[in-house]
């Protein structure tokens, strides 16, 4: 078919829609509005009525008449070529396969279009994720892709002009993808054969806490409780970085303060970039020491670099810091951090020294690749990098309260999520927390732990108020990651992905 000359030209299309996104920033509709709550009804009407049960009288009815469509893998067409299309297609009676389209939770984003102060139309932008099934067998995701769509009020109506839809990514095409976490059995089986004994996934949405799912065993015949308690390693660091950040939000202490005023380690005393060393460097790792003393043949803390002037992943600055802040408030850094932040938020389960109180038959013992066991690391002084304990519903609700930013002042907040150095395209270290910048002015904040026996990881989208959490209790545990954050986070998690392997 010949496209005619009167379309509407691509490329004029596009180049309007992002002037139009670098002009509305500040003009999205609240989920609340009318005009957000009239935009996805139409669509449910698009989708989930019309394409979903293949209505074609629904298509016909919610698109213009010189409605255009846009394909980044196929060509424009007009709505009679769309609709054609669709009847002899994935709408045929002869179909092979059904297909279903479902919208990413937290993606879309809804512009309204007014002229002198009269709304005549609306931009909508989202991910969508599309589903294929045939009688007998399960369902299967196919596609994730990226849609921008133009709604315009005609006659008291909202009809679709144009729709655009770009950036198709096939979804993992793994064995039982679809069941793989929901369905139990088949996740033991995947967690066997990649050698994980326990796996603890948090899953959160509208900025809470919705579902905590624990699979595999402590030890044989002993299955792994919702409630297991883990050692997260280097998750400990965000925790301490809260602590910290909330005493300078109230006043008590100041990110760019020399640490030496408080603590002074003999290692470094007569060192001149000694006095360099601040709070915003520790967090932020760019503080020039290594990540532990016992890494250097001499076995002594020493700068590798001048702090502030490049990235440095250190667990020693975190050491320094919390040494600087007891002797400050005269509190140890586990009282400093029960009465912030484990106390106020009834994390009962969660602590950074190993005691009586530890209930034993929850820990997640910790294994090499091998199947071999670790013995547990029995801290008896708070370590401000290292070691902390608890459970998936524990540090669940300490990062939703970090996306709601709690106790944290806007400034310090927009300073913790702010680029403080570079550690690969795309992606930085803040205060506390890895940025993953997504595009579109969206962004995830993340912090990993490895240890022995030890991989953990988490992701919030403060935005979307989404979230992950992934604990495993095995040296080699990481490789469930790729699979758990697709699963969970879609085109999200594979933007992440994409960043990481660069």
């Amino acid at each position: 078919m010949k496209i005619s000359h009167t379309f509407f030209p691509l490329k004029t299309f596009l180049v309007g829609i992002l002037l139009f996104q670098m002009q509305a920033v500040f003009s999205q509709e609240e989920k609340s509005s009318a005009l957000y709550k009239t935009i996805m009804s139409k669509d449910s009407l698009l989708f989930d009525i019309g394409f979903n049960t293949c209505d074609i009288k629904q298509f016909e009815n919610l698109y213009t008449e010189d409605f255009e469509f846009y394909h980044d893998k196929d060509s424009i067409s007009d709505k009679a070529r769309f609709l054609k299309t669709l009847k002899s297609g994935i709408c045929s009676p002869t179909r092979k396969y059904n297909y279903r389209r479902q919208l990413i939770d937290g993606s879309t984003e809804i512009y309204p279009l007014s002229k002198n102060g009269i709304l005549y139309g609306a931009i909508q932008m989202g991910t969508h994720r599309f589903y294929e099934y045939s009688e007998g067998k399960p369902e299967e995701a196919g596609s994730f892709a990226k849609f921008t769509h133009l709604w315009l009020l005609k006659n008291k109506d909202w009809k679709l002009a144009r729709s655009l839809s770009y950036n198709h990514q096939m979804t993992s095409s793994t064995a039982n993808a679809s069941n793989l976490f929901d369905d139990e059995k088949e996740t033991e089986k995947w967690l066997k054969q990649n050698n994980i004994p326990t796996l603890g996934i948090g899953i959160i949405s509208d900025g809470k806490l919705k579902q905590v799912k624990v699979f595999g065993e402590l030890k044989k015949g002993i299955s792994a409780p919702y409630n297991t308690i883990w050692n997260v390693a280097s998750l400990t660091k965000p925790v301490t970085a809260i602590v910290t950040l909330k005493l300078v939000s109230q006043g008590k202490w100041d990110l760019d303060e020399p640490l030496y005023k408080y603590w002074t380690d003999p290692d470094i005393a007569k060192d001149p970039y000694l006095k360099l060393l601040t709070t915003r460097f520790v967090l932020s790792h760019q503080t020039g020491l290594p990540n532990w003393r016992y890494l250097n043949e001499s076995k002594k803390l020493d700068f590798k670099f001048k702090p502030g002037t490049q990235y440095q992943y250190s667990g020693e600055g975190f050491e320094y810091l919390r040494r600087a802040l007891e002797k400050k408030f005269h509190k140890t850094l586990d009282q400093l951090a029960f009465q912030l932040i484990i106390e106020p938020l009834k994390m009962n389960d969660s602590q950074l020294i190993w005691n009586d109180k530890i209930d034993l038959s929850r820990y997640a013992i910790n294994y090499d690749n091998q199947g071999n066991a670790y013995e547990p690391s029995k801290n008896k002084t708070a370590n401000a990098a290292d070691d902390l304990l608890t459970t998936i519903e524990d540090y669940g609700n300490f990062l939703c309260s970090v996306m709601k930013s709690d106790g944290l002042s806007r400034k310090v907040f927009s300073e913790m999520i702010s680029h403080q150095t570079a550690t690969k395209k795309d992606k930085y270290f803040g205060l506390g927390f890895e940025i993953y910048d997504l595009g579109n002015q969206n962004y995830a904040l993340s912090h990993g732990g490895a240890d022995k026996g030890v991989q953990t990881i988490v992701f919030i989208l403060p935005k979307t108020k989404q979230g992950l959490i992934i604990f495993t209790n095995v040296d080699d545990g990481y490789k469930v990651y790729e699979k758990t954050v697709q699963h969970y986070l879609g085109e999200t998690g594979n933007r992440i992905i994409d960043i990481e392997t660069k």
